[in-house]
């Protein structure tokens, strides 16, 4: 039996850790160093502070076995293309001159060099630096951070696991580089990859690593037979090395499937599995399989993308189960702990009854800690902790904060017909053209214009009590006309006040929500240096008052040109919050929905002739594994049409989206019945014109022409490109001119440039077509 030596060498572990410091001192640092007020040095030594802390905080928490390697400056799959040299040819004499400006180049662009594609990892909220690559494309390794990294551990005393992209992950997460066929499969490149990251296991060990960390988490994404055998085949070359480490392959956020068997099968010494949610199926798929004997597993048993305190007992049961499947089984979260806040004890303004069902990344390594205690030496060893956990569970479980009836009533009485707009969209689009008289190729933008520092200060003092709500609304107020008079002088054809007063497009909802709960420390990185603190849906939703409404109404009093109502939409509220463990998806969904539904129908009812309800994370959402993704769409649609379709025939509808891939929702982009859709195209080369096309979509579109992730100002020509692109695939008719998304991170010189472009881009070809 290996049942007591398997309890016997239990030991608690993660697969990374947030990085951005207690107070983001990485952000400030990293962004200091772009404005030129830090040096390179202090940033480098910020960064290696906060990896220290981040090990010692596991250490702390009673993790035995540390990460490195996961600390990243922008983003680990960027890290993982300097770690192979794949670097782009467009990039190659930056990288060379100075390899950390070349890396930020990587990742932003400059004015001479544009940057990496960007999109979301998997289904969460955090975006990833896409590799470019091509049959062209020569691997050199790079070890330098890994080892670097890894050493600074080691002297520190850390039992330490380096983690690495896996090769098959990295190759399918490419795309192929500009100027090679679309055709063109990275995943070709496989066994020119191999010898790259045999030198980076050999440097490892060298540098006195145990055992390294091979990430795949696209294996537990639907695979061809092909990209099966690949993965096979890579795992047979790396076992079959000499000179490396033990190899631990690690997957998440979903059930591994026909990988599962692959992996097991592969001379590898262990395997890191993903036990929550659609993942909890890998349990009986181990099984199935014949486990892994001779072999260590580590079972992600703590949800690592939520923060919801953990049922230690359930835990506890899978553990059970599993040590006899392996011949070691190690506790960890499910995936990387980046998704996740760093601290939940920094949070004194929440509801003590609260505060007691949340657990964030210092409290989920606590909860690994004590599963692998109860595994090593009994449950009798943490009784006291699971009674506790016993008396929060029935806590959260029996609170009346999580049932309203009379949201649960409402929801019960919505009907098919609720979630469809009365007319089709050919009477509406006449209906809407007619009513707002726009040019061809309609110039707007995505909602945001610059948070500046006056207006963050502001939010401060508001917050701290500086300046009472009169003075704060009279700034905001004072903002409000500057873009608007900003935009009419600009040309712009459909304006947006500017959302000065927002924090967030999705907390600045929650916070007049009921069943909603803000954090004030809750930070998660989301891309670079951009960190969002997603708001925690803990109980039924409702709207008590309107919420945007005097905001457009004071704006649109400010012009005679169209102003946007600006919502975001249910599925995004979802996306971009800690949902509720506790009930479908599908519900919340619905609830946000009607809460919505009524903020549209006073904006129409205010004056707005058009309203748009963004849905960035539609895409962003979608199941990992086909099977599931019909159900999720049909509810996610549905909760999107729900909350829009209340408004008459000559209300314009607008949705948008960005840093996605969006071939795979078609038809549920046109299921959603917006009017309008705007979509990121500049990284992409306006790739999402020709989908939209090939699919037949009917209705009107926005491709981005700026990229607003980068510092760069695109040229008037750069538009026009673009917007001939987009000509060539949507008729004139059905196509407007607006940014890649909102301006909220760019700064008013460098908007007011970009705008320029995109109107005259605009005026270009309009004075074309009508020639």
């Amino acid at each position: 039996m290996t049942t007591k030596s398997a309890a016997a060498a239990s030991v608690a572990t993660a697969y990374g850790y947030p990085r951005q410091g207690r107070g983001r001192e990485l952000k400030k640092a990293i962004e200091g160093y772009w404005k030129g007020s830090v040096t390179a040095e202090v940033l480098l030594a910020t960064a290696a502070d906060l990896r220290r802390g981040n090990w010692q905080q596991l250490a702390d928490s009673g993790v035995e076995e540390v990460p490195t390697g996961d600390f990243s400056l922008y983003d680990h799959v960027l890290d993982t293309t300097v770690a192979v040299g794949a670097i782009p040819p467009r990039h190659r004499d930056a990288v060379e001159a100075d390899p950390l400006d070349g890396y930020f180049a990587m990742a932003r662009g400059n004015q001479d060099v544009a940057p990496l594609e960007m999109t979301k990892w998997f289904d969460t909220n955090y975006h990833y630096l896409v590799p470019e690559l091509g049959p062209d494309t020569v691997f050199t390794a790079n070890p330098a951070k890994a080892v670097g990294e890894l050493r600074e551990a080691l002297l520190l005393g850390h039992a330490a696991r380096p983690v690495l992209v896996g090769p098959v992950t990295y190759l399918l997460l490419a795309k192929p580089a500009p100027g090679v066929a679309a055709d063109f499969q990275p995943i070709t490149l496989l066994d020119r990859l191999l010898p790259v990251y045999a030198e980076l296991l050999a440097g490892l060990r060298a540098a006195g690593a145990a055992w390294v960390q091979l990430d795949e988490p696209a294996l537990v994404q639907d695979r061809t037979p092909a990209e099966l055998n690949a993965a096979a085949r890579a795992y047979r070359e790396l076992g079959a090395l000499t000179d490396r480490p033990k190899l631990l392959v690690a997957s998440y956020f979903d059930r591994l499937g026909d990988a599962l068997p692959v992996l097991a099968k592969a001379p590898i010494e262990g395997l890191a599995l993903d036990f929550t949610g659609p993942a909890a199926a890998n349990l009986e798929d181990l099984a199935a399989a014949g486990g892994l004997p001779g072999k260590r597993l580590v079972a992600g048993v703590i949800d690592g993308r939520n923060i919801w305190i953990n049922d230690l007992e359930k835990s506890l049961t899978t553990l059970a189960t599993l040590l006899g499947l392996a011949d070691t089984v190690d506790v960890a979260p499910s995936c990387s702990l980046l998704h996740v806040p760093i601290d939940a004890t920094l949070e004194r303004d929440i509801d003590p009854q609260i505060a007691r069902w949340l657990a964030f990344a210092k409290q989920k390594a606590t909860e690994a800690a004590l599963l692998a205690r109860g595994l090593r030496e009994g449950t009798g060893a943490i009784a006291a902790d699971l009674a506790a956990n016993r008396a929060d569970l029935a806590s959260r479980a029996g609170s009346p904060i999580t049932r309203d009836p009379a949201v649960r009533a409402r929801i019960a009485a919505v009907t098919d017909a609720d979630a469809r707009r009365a007319q089709a969209y050919p009477q509406r689009a006449e209906a809407q053209r007619a009513r707002l008289g726009l040019p061809l190729l309609p110039t707007t933008t995505i909602g945001s214009f610059p948070q500046t520092t006056e207006l963050r200060v502001a939010r401060a003092d508001l917050t701290a009590g500086r300046i009472d709500g009169a003075t704060y609304q009279e700034r905001m107020e004072a903002e409000v006309r500057e873009v608007i008079a900003y935009q009419e002088k600009a040309g712009l054809d459909v304006l947006v006040h500017g959302e000065p007063e927002r924090n967030d497009m999705v907390q600045y909802f929650a916070e007049q929500l009921t069943g909603y709960l803000a954090t004030r420390h809750g930070w998660v990185q989301s891309y670079g240096t951009r960190y969002v603190r997603p708001p925690v849906l803990a109980g039924d939703i409702s709207r008590p008052r309107p919420m945007t409404v005097d905001w457009f109404r004071y704006a649109q009093g400010l012009t005679d040109r169209p102003v946007k109502g600006m919502l975001t939409g249910p599925v995004t509220m979802l996306a971009w919050s800690f949902v509720r463990d506790d009930q479908p998806l599908a519900d919340t969904a619905r609830q946000v929905a009607l809460a919505l539904r009524d903020e549209v129908v006073d904006l129409e009812a205010g004056g707005a002739a058009v309203v748009q309800v963004d849905e960035p994370a539609l895409r962003e959402t979608l199941p990992l594994r086909a099977a599931a993704r019909p159900a999720y769409l049909d509810w996610a649609t549905e909760a999107f049409r729900l909350a829009t379709s209340g408004v008459r025939a000559d209300t314009q509808i607008h949705t948008h989206m960005c840093y996605a891939e969006f071939g795979a929702i078609m038809t549920a982009i046109d299921d959603l019945d917006a009017d309008v859709i705007s979509l990121e195209a500049t990284r992409s080369h306006m790739e999402v014109a020709g989908e939209l096309a090939e699919a037949g979509y009917p209705r009107e579109v926005g491709p981005g022409v700026w990229d607003i992730h980068s510092p760069r100002v695109p040229s008037t020509e750069e538009a026009v490109s673009l917007l001939r692109a987009g000509l060539a695939a949507i008729p004139a008719e059905r196509l407007w001119a607006n940014p890649d998304c909102g301006l909220k991170t760019r700064g008013w010189p460098e908007t007011r440039a970009s705008l320029e472009s995109l109107v005259g881009a605009a005026r270009l070809l309009r004075e074309e077509l009508a020639g």
